[in-house]
């Protein structure tokens, strides 16, 4: 995609801080970190939303973010960390391009996602909605 800013960040156009890259998949630090270390894995290829990633650099994303997550720990002593892709605006993807965030964590970092929890009116209502996602899963 010619406008995107992570095409134009694996393609050299734009500078980024890179902390890997393979033949799948480019991680750069994020210019607005949750926490400093904040490092995004993308899929080389432009994808907007993670429903048409390939299994394979679907995979390479998460194998890269999982040990840029214990790096992290290790390197700047941090508890632990979150892996995080949001898909589409009104999950909160903000660059439409695919990206996988790797968040690291301390216990006092005062950082909250804010997730809110809600309650099925009953086993029967929470079966009907598993069996209506069930009905639609696909899996090729």
């Amino acid at each position: 995609m010619e406008n995107c800013i992570f095409c134009k960040i694996v393609a050299g156009e734009i500078p980024c801080v890179k902390i890997y890259e393979d033949d799948l998949v480019f991680a750069f630090l994020d210019i607005g970190p949750i926490n400093f270390g904040h490092t995004l894995v993308i899929p080389k290829e432009h994808h907007q939303s993670s429903s048409t990633i390939p299994e394979a650099t679907a995979g390479r994303m998460f194998h890269v973010g999982s040990r840029i997550g214990v790096a992290l720990r290790r390197a700047l002593d941090y508890d632990g960390f979150n892996l995080h892709l949001a898909d589409g605006s009104c999950a909160g993807q903000v660059v439409m391009h695919a990206h996988l965030h790797v968040v690291p964590r301390g216990c006092e970092d005062g950082f909250r996602w804010n997730w809110r929890q809600l309650e099925y009116a009953g086993t029967a209502d929470r079966t009907e909605t598993a069996e209506k996602i069930i009905a639609k899963l696909k899996l090729d």
